[in-house]
């Protein structure tokens, strides 16, 4: 999993907004600043005076809205998504908001994580007479919440102690919108202020891309209740420490995003740090794998006095291929994406900074490109863990049996890449570089690196990876 074109996927992010007369237009740009986070289809739910009114469609959100008329999409209260899918589930009726009719109200729905019984609670819901119209995770909990008949913060919270996994939902139902954390609060989402409007997003870049101003992260096992009375908290489940997914800091999300009170640039400069002084190696320079290793490794070359260099150079014009779900897209996708700089690193002993390996075949192509541009040696340093196990949490992780390094010792992987040597940060190290403030209840989920899962599966029937 090399940057940007590997294995590792974010399943999907939010945004909600509630009480701007341009809700429809903000929501689009909030979800246009989160569009690394699902490329796969897009979508926006209004509403006004109580009557819902939607639109989605599959790919990037430019193309879904470059011929809505907005207009159409009015009203002060507003939901979007973008969306990556995983295995199955990629048609149109996948994407969200999921938005439901009834005779008395509207609803639409819209989640980034995974429910880890959703299989389980589906099939207790068809035996008592539920009709599904997705084969998304997601519209359990609407039945969940539906089975109880009106939608309010009492049958939110018992849908929610229903579901099990990493999730944060945003719902709106008729004027009012609701937004909900896992009570790990192993997915990001943080509450801000635009005027006198609220707005929920997935990652703050979205405040600064509309002028937002951050207020605070929703807290874990935390149900938030916006409408004409303001901001209400309620507590659906015991809060307990926080164990924000470690890949959003080290791959996933926007450098300018804060995550839990984290810096996310700040947390991968430091990441490369720590690396640093973990792993120090003779070289003449550093480079980074654009673009999301980049921050780590200009803290290893600050670490280590070594000159940072544009080694490889990523070619804008090529879509993100990593978000294909086919590893044979990904792979094509190298060369188009990435091409080294032979006048920097011909001749030249070459710290290469990555942020993870999955399968290895990325990394192996890249330090190939590097050798063949004249680099005397390729030292790879990784400032991750070494991923073993899979996710059952939302990110798009592959099988125990696919992660070269759940199969292979750390030197057995430089040797299968073709790296002069090679090192992975520390899970202490990682650790070092993301919690700045335990009494804030801060901390990290490595699952994937540790096979410690803060919300284990009862069963193997459990561990289906769904679909947001």
């Amino acid at each position: 999993m090399l940057a940007e074109i590997k294995g590792i996927n974010e399943e999907c992010g939010v945004f909600g907004i509630w009480g701007h007369d341009k809700a429809a237009e903000l929501t689009y740009y909030g979800l246009h600043s989160m569009q690394h986070r699902g490329q796969e289809g897009a979508g926006i739910v209004v509403s006004k005076d109580k009557e819902l009114t939607g639109y989605k469609q599959l790919g990037l959100v430019n193309d879904v809205f470059k011929q809505v008329k907005f207009d159409d999409l009015s009203g002060k209260i507003a939901l979007g998504h973008v969306r990556y899918a995983t295995q199955g589930g990629k048609g149109l009726e996948n994407v969200q908001p999921l938005l439901f009719q009834s005779l008395t109200s509207g609803m639409a729905l819209a989640h980034n994580g995974n429910l880890m019984n959703a299989t389980v609670l589906r099939e207790e819901l068809e035996k008592e007479g539920s009709i599904f119209q997705t084969t998304s995770d997601t519209e359990v909990l609407a039945h969940l919440m539906k089975r109880s008949g009106e939608i309010n913060e009492t049958t939110i919270s018992e849908a929610l102690n229903r579901v099990k996994g990493a999730y944060a939902y945003l719902i709106l139902e008729d004027d009012t919108l609701y937004a909900a954390l896992d009570p790990a609060g192993i997915r990001p989402l943080s509450i801000g202020r635009i005027g006198e409007a609220y707005v929920v997003a997935s990652e703050t870049c979205a405040f600064d891309q509309i002028g937002a101003t951050f207020e605070r992260e929703i807290l874990p096992g935390e149900l938030i209740k916006i409408n004409q009375d303001g901001l209400t908290s309620f507590r659906f489940a015991p809060r307990d420490k926080r164990r924000m997914c470690a890949m959003e800091y080290v791959y996933l999300s926007r450098p300018d995003s804060d995550l839990n009170y984290v810096n996310v640039h700040a947390s991968r400069k430091q990441m490369g740090k720590e690396l640093a002084k973990e792993a120090p190696i003779d070289a003449d320079l550093v480079i980074g794998v654009p673009d999301s290793s980049i921050s780590a490794a200009i803290g290893y070359a600050e670490e280590s006095q070594l000159p940072y260099e544009m080694g490889i150079i990523k070619n804008r014009y090529v879509g993100r291929t990593f978000i294909q779900p086919s590893q044979e897209l990904r792979e094509l996708g190298v060369k188009m994406k990435l091409s080294p700089v032979r006048g920097i690193v011909e001749g030249k002993r070459v710290i290469m900074i990555d942020d993870s390996i999955v399968r290895g075949t990325t990394s192996r192509r890249i330090v190939k490109m590097l050798k063949d541009a004249g680099a005397r040696e390729v030292h790879v340093r990784i400032a991750s863990p070494v991923i073993t196990d899979p996710c059952y949490y939302g990110i798009d992780m592959s099988t125990k049996k696919e992660l070269i390094g759940a199969n292979y010792s750390i030197e057995e992987i430089g040797e299968l890449i073709g790296a002069d040597s090679i090192a992975y940060l520390s899970e202490q190290g990682l650790e070092n570089a993301i919690v700045k403030d335990k009494t804030i209840h801060q901390g990290v989920c490595m699952a994937c690196m540790t096979g410690v899962y803060p919300v284990a599966p009862a069963d193997e029937k459990e561990k289906d990876i769904s679909n947001c």
